[in-house]
């Protein structure tokens, strides 16, 4: 394993990001903090406690995940897409390093950024509603988890895109519904029980769910079914790598 190239890829993106802080780290956070402003504060006022959960607090771990679920992805999926747009990756290709830590080192930067956020956001979180989280070495595996998984799915998406129209298909058109839809805002026994059944096919939901148990000890299903879900996503992550690394596929095109 050439652990200095790994270093070396890790280190460029995160410099990266330092360089265009605002855009990398100040902008979702300030997006996110105007989610507590209006639906924690300003709704959540007139809302009914959830479980014994006020609504603002109730919504913290959803709003937790809709920003590393597309924070994930976008920086996974622009890392590794810019350089084949400029030819960089050329570069990276033709030195003494296997793909397996390319990949190493593109998703570990991007996993690190989203795991940045995701505490940047806890840690403002309390300054709008009241936050206590139960199990915090949970809640912490499942944010590492979420961000690892979801950093190598934009890996892939960046890969497989021919341009930047395919980048944005997936976050804006599927990953951002799929949150909404996936209990963020609400809990899915509130729905009917037709939909709450059609939900439960919602990858997002066990993702949503787990992370919420992790605060407040409840959920929308069990929590080592969240637990099954979130780690066969990311076996079906690593078997795509796995392919892509096999086939070469766009890797040189």
């Amino acid at each position: 394993m050439n652990f200095h190239a790994i270093k070396a890829i890790y280190v460029f993106e995160m410099t990266r990001a330092w360089r265009t802080i605002f855009q990398s780290i100040l902008s979702p956070v300030i997006s996110t903090s105007l989610y507590f402003v209006v639906f924690g504060a300003a709704i959540g006022s007139r809302i009914t406690a959830i479980d014994g959960v006020s609504y603002g607090a109730f919504i913290v771990p959803g709003l937790v995940i809709l920003s590393l679920l597309t924070q994930s992805i976008y920086k996974a999926s622009f890392g590794i897409y810019f350089p084949r747009f400029t030819g960089t990756i050329y570069e990276v290709l033709s030195a003494p390093i296997s793909f397996v830590e390319i990949t190493l080192g593109y998703v570990g930067a991007a996993a690190t950024k989203s795991i940045v956020i995701g505490f940047i956001i806890l840690g403002t979180a309390p300054f709008f509603v009241p936050l206590e989280i139960a199990h915090p070495w949970m809640m912490v595996s499942f944010l590492v988890l979420t961000s690892v998984t979801f950093s190598l799915f934009g890996f892939i998406i960046g890969i497989w895109a021919d341009g930047f129209e395919k980048l944005q298909i997936v976050p804006l058109l599927i990953i951002t519904p799929l949150t909404f839809l996936g209990g963020s805002f609400y809990s899915v026994d509130m729905l009917p029980p037709v939909w709450r059944t059609v939900t439960l096919f919602n990858p997002v939901v066990y993702l949503v769910s787990g992370f919420r148990w992790s605060f407040y000890e409840l959920s929308d299903v069990s929590l080592s079914v969240s637990l099954a879900m979130a780690i066969t996503f990311l076996f079906a992550c690593l078997v795509a790598v796995w392919w892509i690394v096999k086939t070469g596929f766009r890797l040189k095109t």
